[in-house]
């Protein structure tokens, strides 16, 4: 069963990189329990302590981080040497730092793909998976989500169109370079405008019922400016990686543990991900919550996340015996 108490820190940290960002770590649960490695979306969203109560806290030591540009870490909303490679450098050494040899890497919605790409680059010190809302990073993801025609502007055009408002004036311009230009204005002003609607625009189709206190948090400057900034600079290059790279190199993890839990009414990302990940991963377990769209808050992924780390756990310590 889910448990809702908070999870409390017993360490907090700032990690100094060569490049000049400075990354916000914390840790929590149990200090001799199964290393997780919590991976937060956007890219851009930012750690929160709601993360720390998806483990079971007696039996994992929960290590979460802000990737950069975003949460505690800095400098704030920062695109300079933020790339899917820097990020997946700054958790080698977050591991090498807190002398970890392996540990089960989780995340959710872009957090999946950073979990996804960091295991195939280290299979060697991944333990396992726990996947939620899939995001693989293809042009067709980032289609569906952000551009005219894409499954998400059908299923809320009203919604889309307020998302659209900003750059009604840039015509010709695709959408996402038409936002990088308000993005990165010199004008702080004009960035915050569209960072709003950029976040709203996601927050408002995030969950399969409104969520009002989502959506106020959205547009609030402090989680606005670097989810869009980081976002849209990551999804115009492609989230640096090439179009099916995931997919391509699923060979090198498929011989480890991977629990996937997807809402059947996502609209940030869409189901056929998950599906399609799981029937490429022999083995892989996949929970579709039938009430649920996109957001680790709702109910019924929460449960189905936190049931997710029991049975890796229960396998992790099967292998032991």
């Amino acid at each position: 069963m889910y448990r809702t108490e908070p999870v409390e820190t017993y360490q907090t940290f700032f990690l100094d990189r060569p490049d000049g960002h400075r990354i916000y770590v914390e840790q929590s649960g149990n200090p001799q329990g199964i290393p997780v490695l919590m991976c937060h979306g956007g890219p851009g969203g930012g750690s929160s302590p709601f993360q720390r109560t998806l483990f079971d806290a007696s039996r994992y030591r929960i290590v979460l981080f802000d990737q950069r540009g975003c949460g505690q870490s800095t400098p704030f909303a920062s695109l300079e040497a933020n790339t899917t490679a820097t990020l997946c450098e700054d958790m080698e050494a977050i591991r090498q730092h807190l002398q970890i040899e392996r540990w089960v890497v989780a995340g959710g919605s872009w957090g999946s793909t950073l979990a996804l790409y960091y295991g195939q680059q280290h299979p060697e010190r991944c333990l396992g998976f726990i996947l939620r809302g899939i995001f693989l990073a293809r042009p067709q993801d980032i289609d569906w989500l952000y551009r005219p025609g894409g499954g998400a502007s059908q299923l809320f055009p009203d919604y889309f169109a307020d998302f659209m408002a900003p750059i009604a004036g840039m015509a010709g311009l695709d959408v996402l370079v038409a936002y990088q230009q308000l993005l990165q204005h010199p004008d702080a002003a004009v960035q915050l405008a569209a960072a709003q609607a950029w976040s709203l625009w996601e927050a408002r189709v995030a969950t399969l019922l409104p969520n009002q206190n989502m959506r106020a948090g959205a547009v609030e400057a402090e989680s606005a400016l670097p989810l869009a900034r980081i976002e849209n600079h990551y999804f115009l290059h492609h989230c640096f990686m090439a179009p099916d790279q995931l997919l391509r190199d699923l060979n090198r993890v498929r011989h480890l543990p991977c629990y996937i839990v997807h809402g059947r009414y996502d609209i940030v990302c869409k189901m056929e991900n998950a599906w399609t990940l799981s029937q490429q991963w022999p083995g892989s377990v996949l929970k579709i919550v039938q009430d649920a769209g996109h957001s680790a808050s709702e109910a019924g992924i929460c449960r189905a996340l936190y049931q997710m780390s029991l049975l890796l756990a229960d396998r992790l310590t099967a292998q032991e015996v």
